[in-house]
């Protein structure tokens, strides 16, 4: 007669086999985050690079943009007469060039038409990987959360109601100040007050910022110790819900908190220093960080992409995002 298992027999492999998957589920994990880690570097990489083709293309790294009730425009070229911000002037360098176009017409004078502002809502509306972390979120449309601001878009239809854009995971550095004010200046106001409008000179420190036209030459310390751009800190409680005033527009938004971050390390403003997604703290708003726990992601202005701890001293922080203080500092190793 043939004898079969014993249930002891079969409880000590269903044991055995449990083990098993208890020790390579980790190891899976980790395999997993390593592959989506290396494609955050990569992404960071190609914005560096994509970054150094705009500065041969228009003499100038990217421009922030205007302000959040405009997006890009392609009509109105690449610099800082770009109303769009620093990832839209970024897309004929990722290979983006029909996104780009989408919503030109060859009008930058008058008052954009109904299919002027159907093209760029075709923009605001499309994902790409590149500016999503893949540790954090998917590369799909997320809540526009501006509530009653909506009507607000300039060159943007906002009919039907716009309330899912592309979002963006990397930020670009203006330096060492807390908040970017001239972010919340809503001017131009339409592209006729644009056709002599001067945004002027502005105190950030850093490379992009509203209506920025920084060149290769004003980077005092140097393209390899200098930040460009990178990941940005989020609380990982809203990467969905579109409600956090520093992720509730998109990628192709002008000069505002989501596409832009400071390396700020005044006395008061401790909590701008980068730092790894929490849930509930939301008091780095302005600050970069990121999802990975091993620390955070920066582009540099030479192009070059670094991974960067957040045991990183306040003090080096602020060096690093500041292009012209003449305190030269390297990545820490």
């Amino acid at each position: 007669m043939k004898k079969g298992f014993t249930l002891v027999e079969l409880l000590v492999v269903i044991a055995i086999i449990g083990m098993l998957v208890g020790l390579l589920l980790p190891a899976v994990q980790q395999a997993r985050e390593s592959a989506r880690l290396l494609q955050c570097n990569n992404n960071l990489k190609q914005m560096g690079l994509a970054s150094l083709n705009h500065v041969d293309t228009a003499k100038t790294y990217p421009s922030g943009g205007w302000h959040w009730r405009v997006v890009g425009d392609a009509d109105w070229g690449l610099g800082p007469d770009q109303p769009g911000g620093w990832a839209f002037s970024l897309l004929p360098f990722l290979e983006q060039e029909a996104l780009y176009q989408s919503g030109s017409n060859g009008d930058k004078t008058n008052t954009p038409n109904a299919a002027k502002k159907q093209g760029a809502r075709v923009c605001v509306e499309t994902p790409l990987s590149v500016f999503i972390c893949p540790s954090r979120r998917a590369a799909k449309l997320y809540p526009f959360a501006h509530g009653t601001n909506h009507s607000s878009l300039y060159n943007c239809t906002p009919s039907p109601t716009l309330t899912e854009v592309a979002k963006i995971d990397y930020a670009g550095n203006f330096g060492s100040r807390k908040t970017e004010t001239n972010a919340v200046k809503f001017t131009p106001a339409t592209y006729a007050e644009a056709q002599d409008f001067n945004c002027g000179d502005s105190p950030e420190s850093g490379v992009i910022y509203r209506c920025s036209k920084v060149t290769m030459q004003q980077i005092k310390d140097g393209t390899s110790n200098t930040y460009l751009l990178g990941e940005k800190y989020l609380m990982s409680n809203d990467y969905d819900t579109g409600k956090n005033d520093s992720d509730n527009e998109g990628a192709f938004f002008g000069a505002v908190n989501d596409t832009l971050r400071t390396t700020c390390v005044s006395k008061s403003s401790q909590n701008q220093m980068p730092d790894q997604d929490r849930e509930g703290y939301d008091t780095p708003k302005h600050a970069f960080g990121s999802t990975h726990s091993a620390g955070f992601g920066m582009a540099m202005c030479d192009g070059s992409a670094q991974r960067i701890s957040y045991e990183i001293t306040p003090e080096i922080h602020n060096r690093l995002g500041d292009r012209r203080d003449g305190e030269k500092a390297s990545i820490p190793e």
